[in-house]
């Protein structure tokens, strides 16, 4: 059974920083292509950063230069590291999961193991 449980999503002012974790357990974690995908009210779901098994990572364009994803596959943890943070970036942020290749890693078709979400809020 995988399993994927977040943490460190909270409250923040624009400009401020926070650290999502995402631990992972139930198969072979250095197999894994990994995401953070967030969802907003009344958005559709985004792919905000991804990285595969070998390290490649790719991001949206709104998370470039501000968002760095890495895989610690030691503690099997993913993380998304986000600095100046605005109000735009507030929503629900999942992480997901899937072994092996995914054809593109900012989709969520491509990913079908999922965390249960944390909610990240940028206040003005």
């Amino acid at each position: 059974l995988v399993q994927l449980e977040e943490s460190g999503g909270g409250s923040v002012q624009a400009g401020g920083s926070l650290r999502l974790s995402c631990a992972a357990s139930g198969f072979i974690y250095s197999a894994l292509s990994m995401a953070w995908f967030r969802q907003a009210p009344g958005n559709e779901r985004e792919g905000v950063a991804g990285i595969d098994a070998d390290g490649n990572t790719d991001y949206a364009d709104s998370a470039k230069g501000r968002f760095t994803i890495s895989k610690d596959n030691a503690k099997n943890i993913l993380y998304l590291q986000m600095n100046s943070l605005k109000p735009e970036d507030t929503g629900m942020y999942y992480c997901a999961a899937r072994h092996g290749i995914a054809a593109d890693l900012l989709d969520g078709e491509y990913f079908n193991n999922w965390g249960q979400g944390m909610q990240v809020t940028v206040s003005p």
